[in-house]
Formats: C-alpha cells, structure tokens, sequence
C-alpha cells in the first residue's frame, strides 16, 4: 500500500488514517528521505500522531533539484493548441526548482504579465539515478520512479508565445506548485499510473476534468528518451503533461493562416489583445483547486488549494 509522506519546515511526516506521524530522521531533502526508507516504515506503525490540518505543510519535493516536463502530452491539449495528436513529438521542457511552492503558498503574478494560465500535472519523483545510456523498458522503469506528486505547472502565456521558448514563462517563484503528498509506491502500484484522474478547479468551478488515459506518451516512453541525453537523480522531479482546458486555445484556423502573413510583432499584439478579454486566465484573488486520484482512492495525491496574488 502507498505511504503518503508530507513535509513541514521543521520535519517530515506520513500521514496516516489516524493523523500525521513524525518521521525520525535527519533528512533535510527529497533525495535524503527516499534513503531512509526504514525511518519511513517505521513512522508509518507510529501511533503518536496529530491532525493533518494542524501542518502548514510545504513541497514534498525539496530545491534544488532537476524541475522536467512533458510539453503537449495529452490528447485534448493537443487539440486544444491547434496541432495534430497523431503527429505531435515527444519533447519536453526545463523549469527551475526556484519555481517550486508548496500546495497552499499563493501563485505571485509577476508585475508586467498579463496572461496566467493553470496546468494541473501528475509529477514523478525519482528514487534512483538514472544515467545516460540506461535501457528504460515496461520491466524496469518503475525502480526509478519513487512516487507521485500533484503539481501545477503554471505559466505567463505572454512571456512563453512570442520568445518561443517555455523557460522564462514557466520558471518564475511560486509558478510550480507541488504536494500537498508525495505518494511514495510499492511493489506493483506503479502500475496503476493509467487510472488517475485529474481534476483542475478555479473558484469552485472545473476547469481541467481528464485521466491519464488521455495521455500520448507514458511514463516508460518519456524515460526512454530522456536517458538518452538527461542524467536524471534521486529527488528529481518530471510534470508529464496536462489535459485540455487551460485558458489559452489556438486561434481558429484561418485566424491564424492569416496571422502566418503579418509581422511577428503585429501579430503578437493583435494576438494578446484578444486574449486580454478572456475571463478564463488566472485574476486577482482566484481559487485554485487540484486533485488526483484512482477512482478507489488506492492512489490519492490530496488536495492542492492555493489562491492568485497580484502583490
């Protein structure tokens, strides 16, 4: 059965049916807690526990770290930015683990961006260093990945469109926020990646309602091409896509055939004038609430709730 571990500024902690039982250790990181494995189960038996709610509980995953991510991994993703799922490449993207929030922390708007968006994403976290060259197969991937966690990969869409490229607009503090759980997998529970579902909410309404199911490339996939040119070690963290839904959509087809013929920089600012009215993109003061899980709850990654700060 999964161990659900969660982290606070002071320890670390499985939650358990009866409340959070501290973990004896003297982990001060991801990568050092999934090395301690014993003080792990041994927390897990504890019966000197306290309520959950009573944490403030931060990103099970620690910084510094390597912060990977799919790009346009789901089929209604795809679609919804206006390319082809049966053609789209397998490619992926950097964020920096300056990014990294924890699951209650506001999401800080960046003063000059105009544009943010939300991203709910399945997050693996590595337990084992996975070199260059590795043979990755259905057999052995799930010795590399330690556990799952629930993130947001949130983004400034008019920083990340007009430089075409993902890393400024995806990098800014607090934009990747991660927990509240790091679902820590046993024997065979990897397996169960397939089931889970996603469910994306702002202000109480759903935005983002999809499962894995949607997803193009697997895990094993993903890894597969990784090793290929990406040292990947303990603690390290890979956002494996998200489902259509998010506020930004590709502009209707001969919008943007028309948009092909006109200056960059008249297209941009014709672009984000329009985006400018959509209500869908992230405001002041907005909800934001994130939840994955199997639908028997054999796997639940919890509930991230954070708020939108224009400070």
């Amino acid at each position: 059965m999964s161990i659900a571990v969660l982290r606070t500024a002071d320890a670390w902690w499985v939650e358990t049916p009866n409340g959070a039982s501290r973990i004896d250790t003297s982990a001060t990181t991801t990568a050092e807690l999934l090395a301690d494995r014993a003080a792990v189960d041994a927390a897990r038996a504890g019966t000197d526990v306290v309520a959950v709610e009573t944490l403030s509980l931060l990103s099970p995953v620690t910084a510094p770290c390597r912060v990977m991510a799919n790009m346009t991994n789901f089929v209604s993703h795809v679609k919804d930015s206006g390319m082809n799922p049966e053609t789209v490449p397998l490619t992926f993207f950097r964020k920096t683990s300056g990014s990294i929030s924890g699951p209650t922390d506001d999401v800080v708007k960046p003063p000059h961006v105009k544009l943010l968006d939300y991203e709910i994403e399945i997050g693996l976290v590595f337990g084992k260093t996975l070199t260059v060259g590795t043979k990755i197969d259905a057999t052995n991937v799930a010795e590399y990945v330690a556990g799952l966690v629930l993130t947001n990969d949130v983004s400034a869409r008019d920083v990340q469109l007009p430089k075409t490229q993902f890393y400024e607009g995806k990098s800014y503090p607090t934009f990747t926020p991660v927990g509240p759980r790091l679902v820590l997998l046993e024997q065979g529970e990897f397996d169960r990646f397939g089931e889970l579902a996603m469910t994306l909410r702002v202000n109480g309404t759903v935005r983002q309602d999809s499962t894995v199911a949607d997803m193009i490339f697997r895990p094993v996939e993903s890894l597969k091409a990784l090793s290929k040119f990406q040292r990947i070690d303990p603690g390290d963290l890979l956002l494996t896509g998200t489902p259509g839904g998010t506020a930004l959509k590709a502009p209707a087809k001969p919008i943007e055939m028309i948009g092909a013929l006109i200056p960059p920089s008249v297209k941009w600012k014709v672009f984000f004038k329009k985006q400018a009215k959509n209500p869908d993109f992230l405001q002041d003061g907005d909800v934001l609430e994130l939840t994955s899980s199997t639908p028997d709850g054999a796997l639940d990654l919890g509930v991230q709730r954070t708020r939108v700060s224009y400070r």
